[in-house]
């Protein structure tokens, strides 16, 4: 059977229950965004998995890793997410898209004095600008 691993908001974490005398479970739900609308995916840990869940919170993101299950009982089948193994993803690094800045030559310190296209001083007094 294969195995899978989705990404997603822990929404709510349930108590273990003990189903039989030999058997306990756990359930939680994780919301995946899923185009427009999130996914409510319930996944299932089963025996000594169920501690796993423990120092999750909700609201937290996980990675978890899980395997589909299937089985029949009276005509009817059920199908589970059997989760196990529950990671906190690494956190990612923001990425700076923003352009470098264009290097611009700092003014000079004397006077009121400013660079110009040729390289000679124009003073401000002088400046034929219209504004």
């Amino acid at each position: 059977m294969p195995n899978f691993e989705i990404e997603g908001k822990l929404l709510r974490k349930y108590d273990t229950e003990s189903k039989t005398a030999n058997f306990q479970a756990r359930e939680f739900v994780l919301e995946i965004q899923d185009g427009n609308y999130p996914q409510y995916v319930k996944f299932q840990l089963t025996q000594d998995r169920c501690p796993l869940l423990d120092p999750c919170e909700e609201g937290e993101q996980l990675k978890v890793h899980f395997d589909l299950r299937g089985r029949e009982w009276q005509g009817k089948y059920f199908t589970n997410l059997n989760a196990w193994r529950i990671e906190k993803p690494a956190p990612v690094a923001a990425v700076n898209t923003s352009p470098a800045p264009a290097s611009v030559p700092a003014p000079p310190a004397t006077g009121d004095s400013f660079p110009s296209v040729n390289d000679e001083p124009v003073t401000q007094a002088n400046e034929d600008l219209p504004f």
